[in-house]
């Protein structure tokens, strides 16, 4: 009987990636601006999926379907634009990538590991059993709120971490998100990272006395948990009631949701494309949960951050166009300090922090990010982050889980940066 399970197993894991079938990964590398904003014009007209963003000076990686791949090299071809390829057996990198995740699973079973693992990737079930734990050993600091329930009925809980229960109006408010892209799994334990760091381990205390926080590490917990039952590169929400093809292809990109030029460009308003926009901005319910905490907190909110994958950026608005906001000079600021800080921490083969405007960093504009929208509305500091990955030289796929603490730590360091001196220009 056991063997029949074991079985069972087997097939289901080499099974679970079998769309991926056909589906190649190649490494871009536009090398001047001109090219980069061509390259950013086949995304969307090939449906690329970017899964890394290129520079003029760093390569990046797209995900090409079968039925575009002749097209791809064609035109790359035909403008110029260096490539290579990455993966041409997407499926045996997933199952790569699976391997390592269970071999790191069982090392934290064998330890008697009941906490969140930064040795490995963490389930939406772990993280909202974290949460839980949080608020209850940790009440007169932790505050977890439920911001209602995702598309398939999941809570929205986030943490409000706070040395004075938010009733202290001078101090400025932090706003870190993670998880509206399901498929960017080093996103979430950078946020529970930091609740770490303000609750459980607290190594800069000032934070807590100068700051009140709001931490939200899975927006999207429909889109994150069927990235791991189901479909690795799931990108969107899980939501059927935005077209007429819902059932087929659910889902909308939370990132081109908000109401920001909503729609306009660098989206598509094909339901099955991953950068499918909605019907209607702020139509997804875990979008709204975002907004809704930006307005509650907006006149004292001093620095928002949304944590995203791949790429080693810390990207500002605006995302739309890439025109430069008014507080730009502040952006650039407060941008390179955390870069800065995070570049002293990261390991030597990991690519430095890029920091810029969105738009002239990767060489395309998309509109309806949080990112643009949380600026729009009047929070001076909001940057993109996009961490890093290693693209290349593995068996694997993504980021291999043993450099998961490694991405945390930095990120926080980054943070820690970023906080103290968004709360200094904030406070004048």
């Amino acid at each position: 009987m056991r063997a029949w399970i074991l079985l069972g197993l087997i097939t289901f894991v080499f099974a679970k990636h079998e769309h991926y079938i056909g589906w190649k990964t190649f490494h871009v590398r536009p090398s001047n601006d001109v090219q980069l904003k061509t390259f950013g014009s086949l995304i969307q007209q090939l449906d690329l999926d970017v899964l890394g963003h290129a520079t003029t000076q760093r390569e990046g990686l797209v995900l090409v379907q079968p039925d575009q791949l002749e097209a791809f090299t064609s035109l790359m071809d035909g403008q110029g634009i260096a490539y290579r390829i990455h993966a041409d057996d997407i499926k045996s990198k997933l199952d790569y990538d699976d391997m390592l995740i269970e071999e790191a699973h069982n090392a934290t079973k064998a330890r008697n590991g009941a906490r969140l693992p930064y040795d490995n990737y963490q389930t939406w079930e772990a993280i909202e059993a974290y949460l839980d734990d949080v608020a209850r050993r940790f009440p007169n600091r932790a505050t977890l709120v439920n911001a209602g329930q995702s598309f398939e009925g999941r809570n929205l809980k986030y943490l409000k971490i706070s040395s004075t229960n938010f009733e202290d109006k001078s101090k400025p408010v932090i706003v870190i998100d993670g998880g509206i892209h399901a498929r960017e799994w080093i996103s979430p334990p950078t946020v529970t990272w930091a609740i770490r760091k303000l609750v459980e381990d607290v190594t800069e205390p000032d934070l807590l006395d100068r700051f009140d926080w709001i931490l939200f590490p899975v927006v999207n917990p429909d889109g994150y948990r069927f990235t791991f039952t189901n479909n690795r590169f799931w990108r969107k929400t899980r939501s059927t009631d935005q077209s007429a093809l819902g059932s087929i292809c659910p889902g909308v990109d939370g990132n081109r949701n908000y109401d920001f030029f909503w729609n306009t460009v660098g989206t598509s308003s094909n339901a099955c494309a991953d950068t499918f926009a909605g019907r209607r901005a702020f139509s997804e319910v875990e979008v709204r949960a975002v907004r809704d905490i930006l307005h509650e907190h907006l006149p004292r909110i001093a620095l928002y951050l949304t944590m995203h994958s791949f790429g080693s950026m810390i990207l500002y608005p605006w995302g739309h166009d890439g025109s430069l906001s008014n507080n730009a000079l502040g952006l650039h600021t407060v941008g390179i300090a955390m870069a800065d800080a995070i570049n002293s921490k990261a390991l030597s083969h990991f690519p430095r922090y890029v920091v810029g405007n969105s738009v002239l960093v990767i060489g395309y504009a998309a509109s309806g990010a949080s990112e643009d929208y949380a600026h729009s509305i009047g929070v001076p500091f909001s940057y993109t982050y996009e961490l890093p990955g290693l693209n290349s030289g593995m068996q694997g796929f993504v980021l291999e889980p043993r450099y998961i603490q490694q991405v945390c730590e930095e990120t926080w360091l980054g943070i820690v940066a970023g906080a103290r001196r968004a709360g200094d220009i904030f406070r004048k």
